[in-house]
């Protein structure tokens, strides 16, 4: 993207400096990073990076600005899942572009998807100073958008996961979280805000409150910071000690609703730009007779999980009409190889960052280079050059 970056880094590039690289990924983590680490970063030009940052702010404030919206989002709740004292905001929202040419030849921004759920904010600076690190690339390189720096970026991210309250009574809660992929964010966040990882079948409940163990002692849980998601709670069956529904006296940094409020659901209503067309399934009256142009998407997946890329007639006849309100129909985007690689030219998924504090900020970039049908790390298996990886700026 930035030519004269990206030459330099390919002329120096050397498979021991990126076994070196993935090393200290895991020294820095604490643990080993199971899903692949890219070679590479990629080098974008600010103005690209603002593009995306304020396309993504604009679609996430006409969902949050739209009373009419709020109302409708409302079913794509399950009542299993609905949590009291919703906040105003989402505090943590993902919104994914591929990047596409238009009929000028110009790159244009296009949403894949847009999620209010947490993603990797303690993991990825520090995937992004490693590579500024071992790679020995330029210092004046950066990767906090807004205005932010390393301390000031740390700040807020305390402020809106810990809230001023004590850290021992803030957990970050996951199913299963030794067994996650994503530990090493989950290792980072303990030793970056002090918040203890708590397994949520290992949350206890007494009336309205909320408990966990330690050193054979309850601690009160005053603040969660949920990584739990909903598809894999169903999927295992698991047995709570509380309930999402139940009124409790507990705060959550990142309320759970607006994880269904803000998804593949929110895709049919957006007006944009930057929106490919989209279709709840149970609303299409008529096939497009180019299916190839077309994916099929449960609407409360993860990790790509259910996705059709160009799916036939039979599978969408398979889809049983009692759940085809939860799947969505949307136009196909043809991703533009713009990375330049050994292996050629490679895709690139941009994910922005937001935090929503006091006011709505996108502060990292989360990058996925594929060369597969789908750019998701398990699509891409048994490459070089693919992967998980940071975007890198120069002030402009």
């Amino acid at each position: 993207m930035i030519p004269a970056l990206r030459q330099d880094f390919n002329s120096r590039f050397t498979p021991e400096k990126y076994r070196h690289f993935d090393e200290e990924m895991a020294r820095r983590c604490g643990a080993p990073v199971k899903f692949r680490l890219c070679e590479t970063p990629c080098f974008f030009p600010k103005s690209l990076l603002d593009r995306m940052s304020q396309a993504g702010s604009e679609l996430i404030h006409q969902l949050t600005d739209n009373a009419a919206y709020r109302q409708i989002s409302e079913a794509a709740i399950p009542a299993p899942f609905r949590v009291p004292n919703e906040a105003r905001n989402p505090m943590f929202i993902q919104v994914d572009f591929g990047l596409v040419r238009d009929a000028s030849g110009e790159l244009q921004p296009k949403l894949v998807e847009l999620q209010a759920f947490p993603s990797l904010y303690a993991y990825q600076p520090v995937l992004a100073q490693t590579y500024v690190d071992v790679f020995e690339l330029d210092p004046k390189l950066k990767y906090f958008l807004s205005g932010l720096d390393a301390n000031s970026y740390q700040r807020l991210l305390s402020k809106a996961i810990v809230g001023g309250r004590d850290p021992e009574q803030v957990i970050l809660m996951e199913i299963d979280p030794l067994e996650q992929k994503t530990l090493p964010d989950f290792l980072l966040t303990e030793r970056t805000l002090g918040i203890p990882t708590v397994n949520i079948t290992d949350v206890m409940k007494e009336g309205r409150r909320l408990y966990y163990e330690k050193c054979g002692r309850r601690v009160p849980i005053q603040r969660i910071y949920n990584r739990a998601i909903v598809d894999e709670l169903e999927r295992k069956n698991l047995d709570l000690q509380f309930r999402f529904t139940d009124d409790l006296d507990v705060e959550w940094a990142g309320h759970p609703n607006w994880f269904f409020r803000m998804s593949k659901f929110s895709l049919p209503y957006l007006q944009h730009e930057s929106v490919p067309k989209t279709c709840f399934l149970d609303q299409v009256n008529e096939l497009p007779p180019d299916l190839d142009n077309y994916i099929l998407k449960p609407l409360f997946s993860f990790a790509g999980m259910g996705v059709n890329i160009g799916p036939k007639k039979a599978d969408i006849d398979a889809v049983p009409l009692a759940s085809r309100s939860q799947w969505v129909l949307q136009e196909r985007m043809y991703f533009e190889p713009i990375i330049e690689t050994p292996h050629g030219k490679t895709k690139a998924e941009v994910r922005i960052m937001y935090i929503w504090d006091e006011k709505l900020l996108p502060v990292l970039i989360i990058l996925r280079l594929g060369r597969g049908v789908m750019m998701g790390v398990d699509q891409n298996k048994n490459m070089e050059w693919v992967g998980s990886s940071a975007a890198l700026y120069l002030e402009e």
